[in-house]
């Protein structure tokens, strides 16, 4: 079995990313104009919470007639250009450790936002390849198949030989379902509780990423 895996809300807690691109935001008005730090980041947390990520940056700074479009272009460049702290817990390196190779792993977002993500995580030298569908056009993204398909002529496999691993039922498994492939929901993430529409669910749930351990049994 090849196992593919997504990234975010996945392998690791997304919203650690989302927090550290906070608090680089905050230092950035801190060091320009003057906006203590810790209330920056406390009001983008409880806008985000509130609101959604839709336009935390232009309500944090509305109230100081700062929300014009070239400061929330710096705050969003801040954000993806900050050098993420983010962790991945212990038991998932151990998993990656565990299952036979070669492993995949296939994500979507920001060519740089993703690949700051994988350094960060120290990832890559547990995958054969990693693919951020970005790189090769938008419209590779999920829920298209392309970078599945060059994983699976890379491998000569069939696709029931193959294995994805994502949490998101709105893009992950619809059309890699429609090819028999082998497709794994993990319940985590801000899509844990999503009810998924007809024919994108994964084939299986699981609770905790590490319960793939029992395809190795």
């Amino acid at each position: 079995m090849i196992y593919i895996f997504d990234l975010d809300d996945t392998l690791y807690d997304e919203r650690q990313y989302v927090e550290s691109g906070f608090r680089a935001v905050a230092r950035y008005g801190q060091q320009h104009w003057k906006l203590t730090s810790s209330a920056s980041f406390n009001t983008m947390i409880d806008t985000l919470d509130k609101y959604g990520r839709g336009a935390v940056f232009n309500r944090w700074l509305a109230p100081y007639g700062l929300a014009t479009r070239s400061n929330i272009k710096q705050c969003i460049t801040t954000y993806r250009l900050h050098k993420p702290d983010i962790t991945m817990p212990r038991k998932h390196l151990d998993l990656l450790r565990k299952l036979p190779q070669p492993l995949y792993l296939v994500t979507d977002g920001n060519k740089v936002v993703q690949a700051n993500k994988i350094s960060a995580l120290n990832i890559e030298p547990y995958f054969k390849r990693v693919f951020i569908t970005h790189r090769f056009g938008v419209r590779h993204a999920k829920p298209s198949t392309y970078c599945f398909e060059r994983i699976r002529q890379a491998e000569k496999c069939e696709w029931k030989d193959m294995l994805y691993i994502g949490d998101n039922p709105a893009k992950d498994f619809i059309n890699l379902n429609k090819l028999g492939m082998h497709t794994v929901r993990v319940l985590t993430g801000v899509h844990k509780d999503v009810t998924a529409e007809e024919h994108y669910e994964a084939k299986q749930k699981i609770t905790d990423i590490c319960q793939l351990e029992n395809y190795l049994k």
